[in-house]
């Protein structure tokens, strides 16, 4: 029996306090994602208020964020491999909310550009440190759970963006959603640097080989090792193209309902009711439990094949496929969101799975740099890619003659022709998967 069939079939290793660390992290993951849906939320209005174009608005969705969020996140993982990644947390949680808050004074499109840019300069101390302490407190037999739990933040984060944000637009304006979305932020990042502590690296390992070595390897042994590893880098190929796509309807389903269904955004109510609520318990509600139970669910499906990781993924996307093309094709409101219930619940799986995969196929004091890498190309491609993509593809349409509802509605059915490359990858992903884990761990 292998290495990692023998660490598998052990019964897991459980650190005292990590459900506190867990659901700690886990919150600073929701307000990451809050203070990102705050602009997706009120985005109609910024563009009525500052003249924008479908254009504009997928580089404020995207690019301004992004392109620092990802670069920046390459130095802080490394750094984080190294120090104490508690510290780098709560650190750029304290930056990134107040960057959110700043947004609210912004007066053109290049003031908020630069704004957004703030809020990923923060942000990029958040993931890659996280996800590195939580594979410290829970073994491999766990971790794809764990991450799953980590994982509803990005749910939980949008769920709460968009009811927060309509609720104060609706009374304050939507300069104001972004002080409600900022200064809680701040509080949170009290809370975790005085109750939370840095945990012993490689601390939940069955494999004692997989514990780490005294030093930290290399940038330059880092960056060998990953490009070597065939699963690591299909995983990542096929995620970042699933990503592109969830990046592009995250931004512009609002957009999309709004101007298909004609929905009045200035009457009292409407887009709370009919957007913000559904959209929020399906992407937040529906997202979270999946993510939960799809992480469970491959736990116990790895603990007989490892290559299930990678095959989960596959299997759920393609299963969305059909639903997120029928989204589009709806002729109501009801509709539409009972056609996004399958696409929601599934939607989260990948970005844990890849979030586990960054932890599992490399050395243990390579987990925050992989992490960050994992999530740079996702972040730089995907997060920014998508909206842009998108939008791009839209105005294209309206030069071309189309109105604002059909324009969108056709660049986001060509946008799922991503997620159909990615089914592909995946299932190449899984074919070297347990061998490159057992080469990680030193087998």
């Amino acid at each position: 029996m292998s290495d990692v069939q023998t660490a598998a079939a052990a019964p897991p290793t459980k650190v005292p306090g990590r459900a506190w660390v867990l659901a700690v992290l886990t919150m600073v993951y929701t307000f990451n994602h809050l203070d990102r849906q705050v602009i997706i939320t009120v985005l109609e209005p910024i563009k009525q208020a500052m003249g924008l174009s479908d254009e504009q608005a997928g580089l404020l969705t995207g690019l301004s964020f992004a392109l620092v969020y990802a670069t920046l996140g390459i130095p802080v993982a490394f750094l984080a491999d190294r120090s104490n990644r508690r510290n780098i947390i709560a650190l750029a949680l304290l930056f990134w909310s107040g960057a959110t808050a700043v947004c609210g004074f912004a007066q053109n499109f290049w003031q908020l550009f630069l704004a957004r840019v703030g809020v990923g300069v923060g942000e990029a101390g958040g993931t890659p440190p996280a996800t590195s302490m939580i594979a410290d407190l829970y073994g491999p037999r766990e971790r794809a759970m764990a991450l799953g739990i980590y994982t509803t933040g990005i749910g939980f984060g949008i769920m709460l963006g968009y009811v927060l944000s309509a609720f104060v637009y609706e009374h304050y304006g939507w300069r104001a959603a972004f002080f409600a979305a900022g200064v809680p932020g701040i509080i949170l990042a009290i809370i975790l640097r005085f109750t939370v502590k840095e945990p012993e690296r490689g601390g939940a390992e069955d494999n004692i080989q997989a514990k780490p070595a005294e030093d930290a390897p290399s940038l330059g042994e880092t960056i060998k090792f990953m490009f070597s590893q065939r699963s690591y880098l299909l995983l990542l190929l096929g995620c970042l193209f699933i990503c592109i796509s969830a990046n592009a309807y995250v931004s512009f389903t609002a957009s999309h309902l709004i101007r298909t269904f004609e929905i009045d955004i200035t009457a009292e109510g409407r887009l709370f009711w009919e957007i913000s609520i559904p959209l929020g318990l399906l992407i937040g509600g529906v997202g979270s439990i999946g993510a939960v139970v799809l992480g469970m669910v491959c736990d116990k499906l790895s603990a007989k094949d490892l290559r299930w990781r990678p095959w989960i993924i596959a299997a759920t996307s393609a299963v969305a496929l059909p639903f997120a093309f029928m989204f589009l094709q709806a002729t109501s409101l009801r509709e539409a969101y009972l056609w996004n219930i399958v696409p929601n619940f599934v939607g989260l799986i990948y970005a844990s799975i890849a979030y586990t995969a960054s932890q599992e196929l490399v050395k243990v004091r390579m987990r925050s740099f992989s992490s960050a890498f994992t999530l740079f190309c996702l972040t730089l491609i995907g997060i920014s890619g998508g909206p842009w993509i998108t939008g791009k593809l839209s105005d294209m349409f309206q030069t071309g003659g189309l109105d604002q509802a059909m324009a969108l509605k056709d660049a986001l059915q060509y946008v799922l022709i991503f997620n159909a490359i990615a089914v592909v990858c995946l299932i190449f992903a899984g074919l070297n998967y347990r061998k490159d884990v057992a080469r990680a761990q030193g087998g």
